[in-house]
C-alpha cells in the first residue's frame, strides 16, 4: 500500500477562515481521506507530527520577526508549499498598514503599545520563501482546495479558474452592475473564485447589486489604470476607487499599482 501524503496546516497572521474553510469540507475530503495523513494541523488536532511534510498549507501574511523566521522552518520542511487565502497571497486586509505608519496605529490602539513588537509591513509568504502553489480568495474555495489537495495526491498540477468574475456573472445570467447601474466594480480584473462555480453560482456580490470587491485577487496582465479612468469618466471619485482598490487583496501589485496611482493622479497609457 502506497504511503499516505503527509499534509501540515500552519497558521500565521489571519483570522482562521481559510482553515475553517477545509474543516468545512467534510464529506468532500472523505474521498481522499486514506490518501492523507494530517501530521500537523492546530486548529483541527492537538496530535503533533513533526516534519518533513509531502505538503504544508500556510494561511496567513507574514507580520512578525517570529513570522519572518517560522516561515522560513516551514519553508524547509515541506516539499511542496501551497499558500491559502489572501493574506497568504496578497498581504491580506491588515496590509493597508503598509500605506501609512504602524507606529502611529499602534499608539492609537494598544494601551501599552511598549509591548508590541511588529513588522512594518504585512506581505504575503512568497516575498520570503519560494511558493509552489496559491489559493486566493477571503476566504478560500473549499472546492479549490480539495481539487488541489486532490491533484497534489495524484502528483498532478492542480487546475483552479483562470477566467474573471465577468466570465461568472454571464453564466450565472446576472446583469453587469457596473454597465446597467454605474457601480464601479473590481470583476473586470478580478479572477474567478468565490461561490459555488460548478452551479453557476460564482460572482456573488455582482448577483446582490453590489461591485465585485477582488476577493480572490487580480487576473495575470490585468490593466487597472485604464478600468479606473473609465469609472472616472462616469463620476466615480478617485478616493472611492482608491477604497475599492484597497480590500482584501489590496497589496497585490496590480491592485497596489492601480490605487497608488489613482492617488498621485496618474493616468492609463
Amino acid at each position: 500500500m502506497a504511503e499516505k501524503l503527509r499534509l501540515a496546516v500552519f497558521k500565521f497572521a489571519s483570522c482562521d477562515g481559510c482553515q475553517l474553510s477545509l474543516l468545512d469540507c467534510e464529506d468532500e475530503l472523505l474521498a481522499i481521506a486514506d490518501a492523507v495523513e494530517i501530521a500537523f494541523f492546530l486548529e483541527a488536532r492537538s496530535q503533533q507530527l513533526a516534519g518533513p511534510y509531502d505538503v504544508g498549507l500556510v494561511e496567513g501574511s507574514i507580520t512578525t520577526e517570529h513570522d519572518l523566521a517560522r516561515i522560513q522552518e516551514v519553508r524547509k520542511s515541506c516539499k511542496t508549499l501551497v499558500t491559502i487565502g489572501a493574506c497568504a497571497t496578497t498581504g491580506g486586509i491588515q496590509a493597508l498598514r503598509n500605506w501609512a505608519n504602524v507606529d502611529e496605529f499602534i499608539q492609537q490602539v494598544y494601551a501599552h503599545p511598549e509591548y508590541i513588537a511588529t513588522l512594518k509591513t504585512s506581505t504575503p509568504a512568497s516575498q520570503h520563501v519560494k511558493v509552489d502553489f496559491e489559493l486566493h480568495g477571503c476566504p478560500i474555495s473549499k472546492l479549490q482546495l480539495v481539487e488541489t489537495l486532490s491533484a497534489l495526491v495524484r502528483g498532478k498540477k492542480p487546475q483552479t479558474p483562470s477566467h474573471s468574475v465577468c466570465v461568472e456573472c454571464k453564466k450565472r445570467g446576472t446583469v453587469c452592475v457596473a454597465v446597467a447601474q454605474g457601480i464601479p466594480c473590481l470583476g473586470p480584473l478580478t479572477q474567478a473564485g468565490c461561490g459555488d462555480l460548478h452551479m453557476n453560482r460564482g460572482a456573488i456580490c455582482p448577483a446582490c447589486n453590489r461591485e465585485c470587491f477582488g476577493c480572490f485577487g487580480p487576473q495575470e496582465q490585468v490593466n487597472g489604470q485604464s478600468l479606473m479612468n473609465h469609472y472616472q469618466e462616469q463620476g466615480a471619485k478617485p478616493l472611492h476607487l482608491v477604497q475599492l482598490s484597497r480590500s482584501f487583496t489590496g497589496y497585490a501589485p496590480p491592485f497596489r499599482a492601480t490605487s497608488e496611482a489613482l492617488e498621485s493622479g496618474e493616468e492609463a497609457p
